[in-house]
């Protein structure tokens, strides 16, 4: 119990000393685009191996990379009402820029809704090379095996074939197998069973409240349109454009020819914005308890899968070094987080009105988020011959080192055995009530 409190400690105290949201926004405003922030390359050093010890199995999920949004509405409406505005002789000089960049890029989205993005691409290929960098023993050798897997949506394919093709340079003897199936969305990509709906309902009228709270458009509105009955029209829906237009700002950095915007909207306009939706993901997905949310669990078969692939690698006689990747998407990364309690994600409060101080959800999932689960092993053991209790683990999110629920007294690194009792015993509690 004392090295548990020690470690939550040192989460606590790590989160004190870091930077807040407001301040982190003010420094890069593409956060405010949740999960749609481009990813971010993380530069800490990670801690070097535990003396004795060496990494050989990487267990992994991450979401697909940076991609256009995925319904056609959230392109035409913002274009239609400024187009509509323009034949009306309603537009500002301002509101003209703004629908000549929107009909600049409108083309591009063309039967190209939710595709993976250029920026998309290179984030894999990065995260690709960087595992072979901080692990290479995981991935060297003769007899190393990769097993990869993704969700049946092309843009989880190709972000597999990225990282996939920079493991393969790194070591073209690595045995990489890819496959793609409906077979493996019971646990990639879960559907919501009917529990999970009832937990999700008492949600929708909170997210409602706080979208009418944080939207102010005034502003906005009368720097784009010349004339403020028309836009205070209630068939204008003017909060509704100011929030396409926000979503439409940040979905642009998913690409190297986007269009700016965001010069359109106040610092303190696009910090409301985004924490509609840090309350909206974090109620929808999250271990809130002001809804008495169980939505992390919707992640329990994801997290089975990846315990049980864990001990069919530790059981082996023959199994050396690799890798199981699975790829899909946020509304998996994000909860499963949550579910694993990987530094803050999990935590619970009621007070929302502040919630940016607990829980901050591009920290969790950004284009490209994933989830790694690095085992160690002594060195020098022989092939069959792996005792659970020797190995430790350690997690990275976003390539980043995160604390885990059991004690340790050698953060970052984790006894597998605690870890794994921990996830079963809470996964088996859920389900059997």
């Amino acid at each position: 119990m004392r090295l548990q409190l020690l470690s939550i400690a040192l989460a606590v105290s790590a989160t004190c000393i870091a930077q807040t949201a407001r301040e982190e926004i003010h420094e890069n405003i593409l956060l405010t685009g949740s999960n749609h922030t481009a990813y971010i390359v993380p530069t800490k050093k990670l801690t070097p191996a535990p003396k004795g010890y060496e990494p050989f199995y990487m267990d992994h999920y991450g979401r697909h990379g940076s991609r256009w949004l995925i319904d056609k509405y959230d392109y035409t409406f913002p274009l239609e009402k400024m187009r509509k505005a323009k034949e009306d002789g309603k537009l500002t000089a301002l509101g003209e820029e703004v629908l000549a960049k929107l009909e600049r890029f409108y083309p591009t989205t063309v039967k190209r809704l939710g595709d993976l993005s250029d920026i998309g691409e290179i984030q894999h290929h990065g995260i690709g090379k960087r595992m072979t960098e901080h692990f290479p023993e995981i991935f060297s050798g003769k007899t190393a095996e990769v097993d990869a897997r993704s969700t049946v949506v092309i843009r989880c394919i190709l972000s597999m074939a990225a990282e996939c093709e920079e493991l393969a340079a790194f070591n073209p003897h690595l045995k990489i197998h890819n496959d793609v199936s409906e077979a493996f969305q019971h646990y990639l990509n879960r559907d919501w069973d009917e529990k999970l709906r009832e937990s999700a309902k008492p949600s929708r009228k909170i997210i409602d409240e706080y979208n009418h709270r944080y939207t102010h458009p005034e502003r906005l509105c009368s720097t784009l349109f010349n004339d403020s009955a028309y836009w205070q029209a209630k068939d204008f829906r003017a909060n509704s454009l100011m929030r396409s237009l926000f979503k439409v700002t940040n979905n642009m950095q998913s690409h190297s020819f986007g269009e700016d915007l965001f010069h359109i909207f106040t610092e303190d306009e696009v910090y409301d914005l985004w924490r509609i939706n840090n309350i909206e993901w974090y109620l929808r997905y999250g271990p809130a308890p002001a809804t008495g949310s169980n939505m992390p669990f919707s992640q329990r078969y994801l997290l089975r899968n990846m315990i049980e692939t864990a001990d069919t690698v530790l059981a082996s006689k023959t199994y050396t070094n690799g890798a199981s990747l699975r790829f899909g998407h946020e509304v998996c990364v994000m909860p499963l987080a949550c579910l694993m309690e990987l530094d803050s994600c999990g935590v619970k409060t009621t007070d929302l009105d502040h919630l940016e101080d607990y829980w901050v959800n591009y920290r969790i999932y950004p284009m490209a988020c994933n989830i790694q689960l690095v085992f160690y092993r002594p060195k020098k053991t022989k092939v069959g011959e792996l005792k659970t209790d020797d190995i430790l683990v350690k997690a990275l999110l976003n390539e980043k080192e995160a604390t885990l629920p059991v004690a340790t007294d050698n953060y970052p690194y984790y006894k597998w055995s605690d870890l794994r009792k921990y996830y079963t015993d809470k996964l088996n509690t859920y389900e059997e009530k």
